[in-house]
């Protein structure tokens, strides 16, 4: 419990946020959740940074209108980057079963955490959205509800605990332009510049990039693009469902996608039926993997990948066919593989793909930039309600995209290479 003082038979408490809380306009949304919550403050000091290294500061206290109030609105103001003014560590309370917690228990967002314990402050590692704190060996954990055990020592309540958001600066890695929108059409060419830029500068820092891919990516005619993305070295892992693996292998052995002629745009006579033939013939040979090295699959997005050594999880769904050996059908196992996969990455592409796109994006720090490409702008728009603000979007056809892309980071290096 958080100690308050009484203030006029109402509590009250002082909390600090620094950053770049004008820029960001994070100062507004701070203000707005103190009076959402019934809640008053009063500004006992603040400093206006005057650059991109200089930081702003505010110093005010908060009055509620009885304590549980005042903690609802605290746990608000937490969650943006505000912190207790007080020298205490955090609450710690033993879970008493397993994949339980006590009810007031803090809940992590995806942004740089850091815990009071035993004086100094102590980074959270494996930072993720929607998880608990546990204190381990001196070491601040992110862990799964699931995966607590009885006797975890669980941070509980929310004083001695601080919140490093990813401020937005005055122009956030060039791509101000696509901050608090959705990039249009007519600002496609430059988006994709951008990313390449991006994708440049992450490979030659030595930084992953993950690519979480639906299986749209086949049927728009992206996969020589995408083929060559995975050769050049530009994807370091990729995640996706059983589908798209069904229809690149469908793509590679007839030449269709969903029975549709890739060459004539046509639906071709039993070409429904392509693929559970596809399927049935990765199963024969025992998997992706085996049907690569007998000769059987030869080209495509996942022969690529086993050829150039990128690894890759294919997550199943309940409306999957086969599925094919590679595809994990246990969820939590599937889970537990795409978040040890994108461990160390430091970009994520999505490319049409919701479900699994929401889902890695809950999986990651707010620090891990991710770009969705997506033909529905409300795919966009779903990544940034459920938390993942570090969510740039480009509204148009994955095909398209990965055209420009491939343009942008294959082509010109070619021509650059043979001048």
């Amino acid at each position: 419990m958080i100690a308050v003082m009484e203030t006029r038979e109402r509590l009250s408490e002082v909390v600090e946020a620094e950053g770049h809380l004008i820029d960001s306009q994070l100062l507004n949304v701070v203000f707005d959740t103190v009076i959402k919550g019934n809640a008053s403050f009063e500004v006992l000091r603040f400093t206006i940074g005057r650059t991109n290294e200089e930081p702003s500061f505010i110093s005010m206290r908060v009055t509620g209108p009885d304590e549980a109030g005042l903690q609802q609105v605290l746990e608000g103001l937490v969650a943006l980057g505000c912190r207790i003014a007080s020298s205490h560590d955090a609450l710690l309370v033993r879970a008493d079963k397993d994949g339980c917690v006590p009810a007031d228990f803090y809940s992590t967002t995806n942004h740089r955490t850091f815990v009071r314990h035993g004086g100094p402050w102590i980074e959270v590692e494996h930072q993720r959205m929607d998880s608990v704190v546990v204190i381990e060996n001196s070491r601040a954990l992110c862990r799964k509800l699931r995966d607590v055990r009885a006797g975890d020592a669980v941070v509980c309540g929310v004083e001695g605990i601080r919140v490093a958001p990813e401020f937005r600066e005055r122009d956030r890695l060039g791509f101000a332009f696509m901050t608090n929108e959705i990039s249009s059409e007519r600002r496609v060419e430059a988006g994709v510049a951008r990313i390449a830029d991006m994708m440049r500068d992450v490979k030659e820092s030595g930084g992953r990039i993950a690519v979480v891919a639906g299986p749209v990516l086949i049927h728009t005619g992206g996969v020589s693009y995408f083929c060559d993305l995975i050769g050049a070295g530009f994807v370091d892992v990729l995640l996706a469902g059983n589908a798209l693996a069904v229809h690149d292998v469908e793509n590679a052995l007839f030449g269709t996608s969903l029975g549709v002629d890739f060459e004539t745009g046509k639906a071709i006579e039993g070409g429904h039926r392509h693929h559970m033939r596809a399927i049935n013939t990765i199963c024969r040979v025992g998997g992706l993997r085996h049907a690569v090295e007998q000769g059987v699959l030869c080209s495509g997005v996942m022969y690529e990948c086993i050829r150039h050594g990128v690894p890759f999880v294919l997550a199943g769904s309940i409306r999957d066919d086969g599925p094919l050996p590679e595809t994990v059908m246990n969820l939590i196992e599937a889970q537990d593989q795409y978040a040890a996969a994108l461990d160390g990455v430091k970009l994520v592409l999505v490319l049409s793909t919701m479900l699994h796109g929401i889902g890695v994006g809950n999986m990651l720090p707010s620090w891990v930039r991710m770009v969705c490409v997506d033909i529905n702008p409300a795919v966009v728009t779903k990544l940034a309600d459920r938390g993942s603000s570090q969510t740039l979007g480009i509204v148009t056809d994955v095909g398209l995209f990965l055209h420009q892309l491939h343009r942008r980071l294959v082509t010109d290096a070619r021509q650059a290479s043979a001048t």
